[in-house]
């Protein structure tokens, strides 16, 4: 191991208007969007980021997030995020994060699961750019200690339907990881959001939507403040994501 190596990195963000709701807390979309940031940014810096693995052929695709919320971050608020690289199950790269406030007080923690896609054939390739130095040098430092959640289908619930913009597409010509938890948020009507702020999320993304697809959402309320979803593409019925939302 390479003593003089820090795997663990950490990236300060100031919250503006911009990332939060009418209340001033910080939008769960918001919140993913820093931490997928911050795992660019590291990624970027030990060296496996974007252009390293586009030599391969291979992008980055989050497949699983899990996030657990102890409170609502705030409007103007500055906070830190720390990230690093944890292990490898098969052929899915592990990376926790900690969310900490000014105060170094934890405000939210997450797991997740990247997989490193093939751009011609679409399927998960391991990298020759990432060494095992680095993906398990921290194997035993956690944020939290499951595995990214992998959720079950659903058959019955609310029913949402959701056409994608130009402005859900990512420049993998895809809808972006974040859109989905917006979705699944947007689902709420103004009383209920206004009253209830999420303390769990975990999201597994499984198929990729394109700018023609639309999907149909079922949301299942579980038990009190604990709700399931899961997208499908309309006209194929292809599961494109499912999620938990707990308040």
């Amino acid at each position: 191991m390479n003593e003089n190596k820090s795997y663990s990195l950490k990236y300060n963000y100031k919250v503006n208007s911009a990332d939060t709701d009418i209340e001033g807390r910080l939008k769960m979309g918001a919140l993913l969007n820093f931490l997928i940031q911050s795992a660019i940014n590291s990624s970027n810096e030990l060296g496996f980021g974007f252009d390293e693995i586009k030599d391969e052929s291979l992008f980055w695709v989050l497949s699983r997030i899990s996030i657990e919320i102890n409170r609502p971050i705030l409007w103007n608020e500055e906070i830190t995020v720390e990230t690093w690289p944890k292990n490898i199950e098969k052929i899915l790269y592990l990376r926790d994060f900690i969310v900490r406030d000014k105060n170094d007080n934890i405000i939210a923690k997450s797991t997740s699961g990247w997989l490193a896609i093939n751009s011609e054939t679409k399927r998960p390739h391991l990298s020759q750019h990432i060494n095992t130095e680095t993906y398990y040098t921290l194997k035993n430092k956690y944020a939290l200690k499951e595995v990214p959640k992998k959720i079950m289908p659903i058959k019955v619930g609310d029913k949402f339907s959701v056409k994608p913009t130009f402005f859900d597409i990512d420049i993998n010509r895809h809808v972006t990881s974040t859109r989905y938890l917006d979705w699944m948020m947007d689902t709420y009507d103004l009383d209920f959001l206004l009253k209830n702020y999420p303390t769990k999320i975990s999201i597994n993304y499984i198929k990729e939507t394109k700018p023609s697809e639309n999907v149909g959402i079922i949301r299942n309320n579980k038990s009190d403040n604990n709700y399931i979803f899961e997208g499908k593409h309309i006209n194929s019925n292809i599961v494109t994501f499912r999620g938990i939302i707990k308040f």
